[in-house]
């Protein structure tokens, strides 16, 4: 491969492009295209929307002169799971999501400086901790970050 790609701010013209990487992440994980609902874009549009003027989303992409863009990454502050009764000071989370290359750009280092551009924006607004859910390929990306697993717990319901 030739040069390296420039990592850089999304713009919001971009966010379709985002979904779809978004789309396309769920599909690489084995998940059936039957088991996506039908309104997929619309509903990662109405989200990132939301996101970015509640909750500080911004996303990244990494662009490769002459290809366009090959991967993207989207953070923001995450929005919790139950009452925060906590002080910013003491757990002001932020959330990685969406980060997907393109397989022909894969195993090049894209993933890491994608995350890495998600995590130091969320540091820059004073996030305390950065969260995320890995793919089982993702996971030797972010623990080379750092990331370590935490103590959540899974039980499934259904089939």
């Amino acid at each position: 491969m030739g040069a390296s790609p420039q990592v850089r701010e999304s713009r919001p013209d971009e966010d379709r492009l985002i979904a779809r990487h978004f789309h396309a992440m769920w599909r690489d994980n084995d998940v059936p295209a039957e088991r996506i609902c039908a309104d997929w874009e619309g509903r990662a549009l109405a989200y990132v929307a939301r996101a970015r003027l509640e909750l500080r989303y911004r996303a990244f992409v990494a662009e490769l002169e002459g290809v366009g863009v090959v991967g993207s990454a989207g953070c923001q502050l995450f929005a919790g799971l139950y009452p925060d009764i906590l002080e910013p000071s003491q757990r002001l989370y932020g959330y990685v999501w969406g980060v997907y290359v393109e397989a022909d750009h894969r195993r090049l280092g894209i993933a890491r400086r994608l995350t890495q551009a998600a995590t130091d924006y969320l540091a820059s607004i004073g996030c305390s901790h950065a969260l995320l859910h890995a793919s089982p390929p993702g996971r030797p990306v972010y623990a080379g970050l750092g990331f370590e697993p935490t103590n959540e717990m899974r039980l499934r319901l259904a089939p």
